[in-house]
């Protein structure tokens, strides 16, 4: 064998690192941040966190025992400029605070995101404040997800659900579905904005449909997450190329 010798990258030469934790029953994330992410110069790396068939209060609590692991499996060897919790009803159940501590004791990253934290941080953005919300799910998920906008100075007066606790049946809800729903919903003359919750709800194809019918902005739990995430990736370029 010959030896071969070798050049290493130093970290400052490298993209940077973006980190999603996915929950397990999510069939649509993935595929939805591949199409988002793929002229952005990042590198993005995925773990799992294991999550129920249905969706309750209570299995979405659950998954605060497993944050801390899921969020350790990503890749240790370098800063993330951001990594973001892919589940807006839990983030609304755990606390985006909460959150951000428990990846944070494991991974060195800036910041931490997540639907519901993103979807605020989008909607500042926009300048909107009267949201039409959509959801997929149950009364009992829906409430903590609402009480937490109205926190942060979003009125959901406006809201429609799809009543499916499933995920499997989430997933695979028609975009034309969400289509009709988002519309009727975003007709409301007291609203200036839509958001479409749930990270496995199929939305990337329906969100332009929807915008062009109502003129106002609409946004998703996975647009507002690969926003934010980008947003993120974008100042440690700027940080970077600054040093």
């Amino acid at each position: 064998m010959m030896e071969m010798p070798y050049s290493v990258m130093p970290i400052s030469a490298l993209p940077p690192t973006l980190g999603v934790i996915v929950l397990q029953a999510d069939e649509t994330l993935e595929n939805e941040f591949r199409d988002s992410f793929q002229w952005v110069n990042a590198a993005l790396y995925v773990s799992r966190i294991a999550s129920a068939k249905s969706v309750t209060p209570e299995t979405l609590s659950a998954m605060k025992d497993d944050i801390t692991a899921s969020a350790r499996l990503l890749p240790s060897t370098m800063p993330y400029a951001a990594i973001g919790y892919g589940c807006t009803s839990a983030s609304a159940i755990i606390g985006s605070d909460a959150i951000e501590k428990m990846v944070q004791s494991v991974c060195d990253v800036a910041h931490v995101t997540n639907p519901l934290r993103a979807a605020i941080a989008y909607a500042a953005d926009q300048g909107v404040s009267r949201m039409a919300l959509l959801s997929p799910y149950t009364e009992s998920v829906n409430e903590p997800l609402r009480r937490a906008f109205a926190t942060a100075g979003l009125s959901t007066d406006v809201f429609g659900s799809f009543n499916e606790p499933v995920e499997s049946k989430v997933a695979r809800i028609d975009p034309a579905s969400i289509i009709e729903s988002a519309i009727k919903l975003g007709q409301d003359p007291n609203v200036d904005c839509v958001f479409i919750s749930c990270t496995n709800l199929k939305t990337a194809s329906a969100i332009p449909v929807i915008e062009d019918q109502l003129q106002k902005p609409v946004f998703s739990s996975n647009s507002a997450l690969s926003w934010h995430l980008k947003t993120y990736a974008k100042l440690h370029n700027f940080t970077a190329e600054a040093l």
